[in-house]
């Protein structure tokens, strides 16, 4: 890490925010993450494997704050669980203390991933997620047909993880670097549509040296703002090998021999 950067690093606590990438030139929005960059955080593009001028569009960014941003290209498309991973163990690498994603067509708000990051540094949790719940006093503007249908995923991943989680999916998520952190993204996911489930799953469990998280280390905030931007990459044919993927994590955590002995 070069002195620049990690002078900056302890400036801001050390929050580092990846975004991944896919044909995203049209929805993807520089100065939102211009703000982000204002109030210390750290950002990491993952361009990964696009088609358009997303490339193009990532190096401006990059360009205009060098050191709050760095870019990582993907010469193919690997999904958006291996684009975050990739730009998590990126982040970890550059001495990150926090990591994040959010999506990049800016479906969550800048003030609400401040939010979410700060909840995750002042809290003694190690994974803060957001929710899209909607309620009085919230804006979530969200499609009717992606809501019940994120309901009815949401309710099958509660029963995967054996956890009362009410939006694995959200596209908003904090995490401590801490080594379960480290082990849990240590090796590709087999899942490429429930990463997310798969991801709350080997926190949960860990590895051998390494202890799972306990509940008391997940918190689910709801969101004051988030809207459902138009072009998204998610078809009806994702939802169904979202489906098949889940049960593929479904298998592979119960039998792990530590799935049993998770806190």
């Amino acid at each position: 890490m070069d002195a620049p950067r990690a002078e900056l690093v302890g400036a801001v606590h050390g929050v580092t925010l990846v975004v991944p990438c896919f044909n995203e030139a049209r929805r993807f929005v520089p100065e939102a993450w211009l703000e982000l960059i204002a109030r210390g955080v750290f950002l990491v593009l993952v361009d990964d494997g696009s088609t358009d001028d997303t490339a193009g569009i990532l190096e401006a960014l990059r360009t205009r704050s060098p050191v709050a941003v760095s870019v990582l290209r993907l010469t193919t498309n690997l999904g958006k669980g291996e684009a975050i991973r990739l730009g998590a163990l990126r982040a970890m690498s550059d001495g990150a203390v926090y990591v994040g994603f959010a999506d990049a067509d800016g479906a969550t708000p800048p003030c609400e991933l401040l939010r979410l990051a700060e909840h995750l540094r002042s809290s003694g949790t190690d994974v803060v997620l957001g929710a899209r719940v909607v309620m009085l006093g919230t804006d979530i503007r969200r499609r009717a047909v992606r809501h019940f249908a994120g309901r009815v995923f949401a309710t099958a991943a509660s029963l995967v993880l054996d956890e009362a989680v009410y939006d694995t999916q959200c596209g908003a998520k904090f995490f401590r670097v801490i080594p379960a952190l480290r082990v849990a993204l240590a090796r590709p996911f087999s899942s490429r549509w429930a990463f997310d489930v798969e991801l709350l799953g080997r926190l949960r469990v860990g590895a051998r040296g390494v202890p799972g998280l306990g509940r008391a280390s997940f918190v689910e905030v709801p969101l004051l703002r988030w809207t459902d931007v138009p072009g998204s990459h998610l078809r009806f044919g994702s939802m169904l090998r979202a489906a098949g993927d889940l049960a593929i994590v479904a298998l592979n955590l119960r039998t792990d021999p530590n799935w049993s002995q998770r806190r």
